[in-house]
């Protein structure tokens, strides 16, 4: 049994599938549906809907109908593909967003083993890439920063096989990095144009692998790199003109970079600190290592290092410049920082029996078999134990006892850690889909089936945006559903006989002159203690009605 459970252990350090894997089933349920719905996921699933309405594949609009062009296309085109390929859904409107998240655990695992070589090295940074908060978070929304991150990685790819084999690096390092800049580009502008310029820049003046220009100078990846970076932008400027560059260019620079001092100081620091302690647990044994091997450091990979410093420090400083911080903004670096952490580690022969890593994971199997209890209660008090929920818990049960095992005899600390990280995902939509599933447009499209309105149908939206973007996927392309503002909804009420609204505008409306029906109920995610609370006292029917958030369908009489 020892030797299995050995053999085993030993396919999972040498082989990068089985993380891969894990990372992707593990973090599906989560992902796949709308436990929770990011604000500017909306921007893009909106405008894909729109497009297979309309036809036009390169034209961005929101849910009003106004034209968008603050980002480039290929963010929108990802879920486009998704609805195209599956149905329009939650699933698939996030499906090549978490094979994005899969595919930057892939390339860490591949960079590390281009620089290092090492088995262990490579399992450790897979491993770090795969347990990254924001690397998963990233890969639950359908938004451009999961994509910017992916094909900076792979450029990142190139860079480090040029970073290795020098002049005599085979060209597929400069395709892997050219397109990864142009790609990038394409999904969001000047933030990879920028780190692609300060890696050339650093490719050809580091004292320590410096590389020629004219081997840089590949003129089939470099046209092909700005041919896909700048194929959206010269069509838009054919078809409108300058207007649409204005736009995006406030977006990408006039809104973003801010001009106040304290600001950039504040933001700079901030991006300092979180930068490392998103790392946490694997900073820990890091520094120790650091401290332990400073001059071994100083003399291995100056390269490889030096590229990982440079690429982080740049992309620190130019999230400080922005006028408002968001975490998501350092995402791009943090793949390749995985691998320099990795290095780290493995150079103290105790680095991974640190007392962080160790106490880390006790934690996180506390905090699943809390999920998987507290979501047992709360599905047989509210009586919505159902078979594939119920298979769910006996799943995420056996995974979290076969990590008890292997954390009680100290096997491989770095997976189990990363395992029960990712059982987090897996076990917390047990939990969620009581209050949050199924999602208001799914309730408001079997709404609307039940009443049979016409195909093609005009419906105007006042509420939530976000829960537009909700009910517009769950209704697909079947009808025509339009955002009014909050603030002059009355002045459009004329324009249509169908209506979906929040409390408050359901409130406003005269009764004698609509028919009113409840289109969708979820219950507010603030009174879950209250929820939990009723079924010891008997009184959870109650809190059916009062802890609800509520979307109504109106037609005119």
């Amino acid at each position: 049994m020892k030797l299995m459970i050995d053999n085993f252990s030993s396919s999972i350090q040498n082989r990068a599938w089985p993380i891969i894997l894990l990372f992707i089933l593990l973090v599906a349920p989560f992902a796949l549906q709308f436990h929770l719905h990011y604000p500017d996921e909306m921007y893009y699933t909106d405008a894909a809907i729109k497009m297979m309405q309309n036809g036009d594949y390169l034209t961005t609009y929101l849910g009003s109908g106004e034209l968008r062009f603050k980002k480039p296309i290929l963010t929108y085109w990802t879920a486009l593909a998704g609805f195209k390929l599956f149905g329009i859904s939650a699933f698939s409107s996030r499906i090549f967003f978490l094979l994005s998240g899969a595919a930057i655990v892939f390339l860490v695992h591949r960079i590390a083993h281009l620089i290092f070589h090492q088995k262990n090295i490579s399992h450790i940074a897979i491993c770090i890439a795969a347990s990254h908060g924001l690397i998963i978070f990233s890969s639950t929304r359908s938004i451009p920063d999961i994509l910017l991150a992916l094909f900076m990685t792979l450029s990142a790819l190139g860079a480090t096989g040029l970073i290795k084999y020098g002049n005599n690096a085979g060209k597929k390092y400069l395709w892997m990095f050219y397109l990864g800049i142009g790609i990038a580009f394409e999904v969001k502008g000047l933030p990879a144009a920028a780190l692609g310029g300060i890696a050339i820049i650093y490719l050809l003046v580091n004292p320590w692998q410096r590389i020629s220009w004219k081997k840089m100078a590949h003129l089939p990846s470099v046209l092909t790199m700005l041919i896909i970076g700048l194929f959206w932008f010269w069509a838009m400027y054919i078809k409108f003109g300058p207007t649409y560059l204005s736009s995006f260019m406030e977006d990408q620079v006039g809104i973003r970079v801010g001009s106040k001092l304290l600001l950039i100081g504040t933001n700079f620091c901030l991006a300092v600190v979180l930068y490392f302690a998103m790392f946490f647990p694997w900073i820990v044994p890091g520094i120790s290592s650091v401290k332990k091997n400073l001059s071994k450091i100083v003399d291995t990979n100056k390269a490889f290092f030096g590229f990982v410093a440079t690429w982080s420090i740049s992309m620190i400083l130019m999230t400080s410049m922005v006028s408002v911080f968001y975490e998501r903004y350092l995402l791009p670096v943090l793949p390749l920082s995985a691998v320099a952490l990795a290095w780290l580690i493995a150079q103290n022969p105790n680095g991974l029996k640190n007392k962080s890593i160790r106490w880390t994971s006790a934690v996180f199997l506390i905090l699943n078999l809390v999920i998987i209890l507290t979501s047992l209660y709360l599905n047989l008090g509210l009586g919505t134990l159902s078979i594939l929920t119920a298979f769910g818990l006996m799943v995420s049960s056996v995974i979290l006892f076969s990590l008890y095992l292997a954390f009680k005899r100290s096997w491989q600390p770095a997976t189990v850690l990363t395992t029960a990280i990712l059982l987090l995902f897996f076990s917390l939509p047990l939990f969620t889909k009581v209050i949050s599933l199924p999602d208001q447009g799914v309730q408001t499209a079997k709404h609307i089936q039940s009443i049979g309105l016409p195909e093609g149908s005009k419906i105007a939206f006042i509420g939530n945006l976000h829960t537009s973007s909700k009910i517009r996927i769950g209704l697909g392309t079947e009808y025509s559903l339009v955002n009014l503002p909050k603030a002059s909804y009355q002045d459009h009420l004329a324009e249509f006989d169908y209506l979906v609204c929040d409390e408050e505008t359901m409130q406003n409306l005269k009764a004698t002159d609509y028919k009113i029906d409840v289109a969708s109920t979820n219950w507010n995610a603030k009174y879950i203690p209250d929820i939990l609370l009723s079924i010891l006292e008997g009184t959870q029917d109650d809190w059916r009605e009062k802890g609800t958030k509520k979307f109504y369908w109106v037609e005119k009489r």
